[in-house]
């Protein structure tokens, strides 16, 4: 049975997807999709989750990453991408079982050393103000409501409405690359994308 017990942040390794994990990575975001279930965005459990071309092409540029077991299996992802002078977090998913460990924040303080690798700014994401796991967690880990959108975030709202968000209930996020909160993710491993 020890196996099927939560694993520790300890015992979880950090690193880039792996084209065979694509559907894994899926699996993930529907099944962390179903905490909304409890929320006033129920239907968000119902949201498919990104294609597999569309996460096999930040796989492809760098920009997928997962929180791995021992037993190489993943159990949470990011999915992020360049943005001018920002790196976007597309996506962040957790396994419910696996939610509390800082898999979450290790996964952004990994994307968090690329981006300053990459002489990008900050952590920039679209989310719910008041879903406890979104907003209020963001900003216990640093991240700061962004109070005036740039184009480019202006457009990522567009997007957001034509999917069907309620745009009033969301905000957008920013954490700069070196915002004292960001944890100190492990620097070894590949180099950053060459964004």
């Amino acid at each position: 049975m020890d196996h099927l017990r939560p694993a520790t942040s300890a015992s979880v390794t950090i690193r880039l997807a792996r084209t065979s994990e694509l559907r894994a990575i899926a699996a993930i975001e529907r099944e962390a999709a179903q905490r909304f279930l409890e929320t006033h965005q129920a239907w968000i459990a119902q949201d498919p989750p990104a294609p597999e071309g569309l996460l096999a092409e930040r796989l492809e540029a760098g920009g997928l990453w997962v929180a791995i077991l021992p037993d190489d299996r993943p159990v949470a992802a990011i999915r992020f991408r360049p943005l001018e002078a920002v790196l976007y977090i597309e996506q962040l998913d957790v396994l419910p079982k696996f939610s509390g460990r800082r898999l979450g924040a290790g996964l952004l303080d990994k994307a968090g050393s690329l981006a300053g690798a990459a002489a990008l700014e900050a952590l920039v994401l679209s989310t719910f103000r008041d879903i406890p796991w979104n907003a209020p967690w963001y900003s216990r880990i640093g991240f700061e409501v962004i109070e005036v959108l740039p184009a480019a975030l202006d457009d990522i709202r567009r997007e957001n409405l034509a999917r069907g968000l309620d745009e009033s209930r969301r905000v957008f996020m920013r954490r700069e690359v070196n915002h004292p909160l960001a944890g100190r993710a492990d620097q070894t491993g590949p180099s950053p994308p060459d964004w």
